[in-house]
């Protein structure tokens, strides 16, 4: 084994953990606030405004530096789904669309969420000045053997 397939290793399973930990986090709040969210008095939309501004941003948070792979695409998807799922009080044998879901409490996808804050940050380094280090970095070129 190289050692750039060693680091890739080593560093898929470093993110790995960091998003593991972030839904094992986002799935600790909705448990916290499982009151207003599970309630069946509650409006569709208020949960969706709930979840938008309480647990979402939990299992977000730091994700403008992850390096976004098709396993942490589909685990971020999957675990917003399944609370998305419990708050409404849907089992998947219902057979409902996602999209019907989220259309009704008014929330949109999480991966469309982790694109504008990786955007966003992309735009914090084209601000910088051309002489700080990340815009040095950024127009570095490294050559291979």
């Amino acid at each position: 084994m190289t050692l750039e397939e060693d680091t890739k290793k080593l560093r898929d399973r470093v993110f790995g953990m960091k998003v593991k930990h972030r839904i094992k986090c986002g799935w600790m709040k909705l448990r916290k606030v499982s009151g207003v969210l599970c309630g069946k008095r509650i409006l569709m939309k208020l949960k969706g405004k709930f979840y938008r501004s309480v647990v979402r941003p939990i299992m977000l948070h730091d994700s403008k530096y992850w390096v976004v792979d098709r396993k942490i695409k589909q685990s971020m998807c999957v675990a917003e789904m399944s609370m998305l799922r419990w708050m409404i009080g849907v089992a998947r044998k219902d057979r409902i669309w996602n999209e019907y879901m989220r259309d009704s409490i008014g929330v949109s996808s999480i991966m469309g969420k982790m694109r504008k804050n990786r955007l966003r940050w992309f735009e914090h380094v084209m601000i910088q000045k051309e002489t700080k280090a990340v815009r040095v970095v950024m127009k570095m070129y490294v050559e291979s053997k």
